[in-house]
């Protein structure tokens, strides 16, 4: 069976982008809040994409983070479909700025339904 071709503006996403978390605002308390409920926005500055990330937590690492007072930083991962391609997004994010680096790594189905989380149907 061929490889699927991927959609060229995920192509272009599988290398390290500045990247920014700005969604309600721009704050470590805001991001922190989003964490809780697994689902954080990351938008890709240059492209000005952004997108809807469902966080799988075996994946992510808090622990050098400081949400009370602004200092260090998180490594979020999780899966979304861009452009109806299959994507982990992966982001290092700064809490004093809110900005980082990410990219998105393509995924096969199986790996897909692993990382999404489980929904009612």
């Amino acid at each position: 069976m061929p490889e699927k071709k991927l959609n060229e503006l995920v192509k272009r996403l599988t290398k390290p982008h500045k990247v920014e978390t700005a969604r309600p605002e721009k704050t470590a308390k805001a991001l922190k809040e989003c964490i809780d409920r697994n689902y954080v926005h990351v938008m890709f500055v240059k492209t000005g994409t952004e997108l809807g990330v469902e966080l799988y937590r075996p994946d992510c690492n808090f622990v050098k983070g400081d949400f009370e007072n602004a200092k260090g930083s998180v490594h979020i991962e999780g899966g979304l479909t861009l452009n109806y391609d299959k994507v982990r997004c992966v982001a290092d994010i700064d809490l004093a700025t809110c900005e980082g680096k990410g990219y998105l790594v393509p995924v096969s189905d199986e790996e897909y339904k692993a990382i999404m989380p489980k929904k009612d149907e």
